[in-house]
């Protein structure tokens, strides 16, 4: 995150951040028959607490030819603010359902990398769990 003026808004952010809580995955994707947390989820995760801790949270867009650019901001009542930076995300269709999509997304995402929060993970076990043996290749038998 980059920061203008941090002597506030520094201390205020982190106290802010120990209180967010897990981005839960409620919604399902029909096509891929998988579960994600959406944009109301995660805004969820973290408003209380920054408003707590006295921040505004701005999802500011800025021009994008072929799909969305967003900004997450966080104005502290010091007059301080963060941004997270600008993250673009590219519209599939050029349409106003193409580009609501991409802005869902990336106001999502944006503010999940600007919060450092994350998913919840529902499928930790799957990714440890140790591979399936492979079966061993024998050698020929050869006999003289």
């Amino acid at each position: 995150m980059e920061a203008q003026k941090t002597s506030v808004i520094a201390k205020a952010f982190v106290d802010a951040q120990k209180e967010f809580a897990p981005a839960l995955k409620t919604s399902t994707n029909p096509h891929f028959r998988s579960k994600y947390v959406d944009l109301a989820g995660c805004v969820e995760a973290v408003l209380d607490s920054l408003n707590n801790h006295g921040f505004a949270l701005i999802q500011k867009t800025h021009d994008c030819e072929n799909g969305v650019k967003v900004e997450t901001i966080f104005l502290h009542e010091s007059g301080e603010q963060l941004t997270g930076g600008v993250i673009t995300v590219p519209a599939d269709k050029h349409n106003a359902q193409g580009y609501g999509s991409a802005l869902t997304y990336a106001r999502r995402y944006s503010l999940m990398a600007s919060c450092g929060i994350a998913p919840e993970d529902d499928d930790g076990n799957a990714a440890t769990k140790a591979p399936a043996p492979k079966a061993q290749a024998q050698a020929p038998d050869v006999k003289k």
